[in-house]
């Protein structure tokens, strides 16, 4: 059985462990040692500046749709014990959804151009 002490003593040991590491590759580390590993070029910009910001409107919409299938796949199993009360749920929460596309409808993401 596992016990509190030898749990706070193997994370005591793994903080250690990787501040030192830490403290030993900052010290020795060769500058094309850090460069990231794909052609052998250095990068032109940094990889968060490539993306737009309408990408995130259209992570959102994702997002919403795929907790809408998420949540009414078992919502169509129980649907016909549960009757009205489990249809009107469904109806308020596909509502919450709604309001998460017009978000993104509004902000543009929808638009191509």
């Amino acid at each position: 059985m596992v016990t509190a002490l030898s749990l706070l003593a193997l994370t005591c040991t793994l903080v250690i462990t990787l501040h030192a590491a830490s403290f030993f590759l900052t010290r020795f580390r060769q500058p094309a040692l850090v460069l990231p590993f794909e052609s052998g070029m250095p990068p032109q910009q940094h990889a968060v500046s490539r993306y737009h910001a309408r990408w995130y409107a259209v992570t959102i919409l994702f997002l919403a749709f795929d907790m809408e299938m998420i949540f009414m796949y078992p919502w169509a199993v129980v649907v016909a014990e549960m009757g009205v009360s489990a249809v009107a749920e469904m109806f308020g929460f596909l509502a919450v959804l709604v309001v998460g596309v017009v978000y993104v409808w509004r902000e543009g993401a929808l638009r191509w151009t």
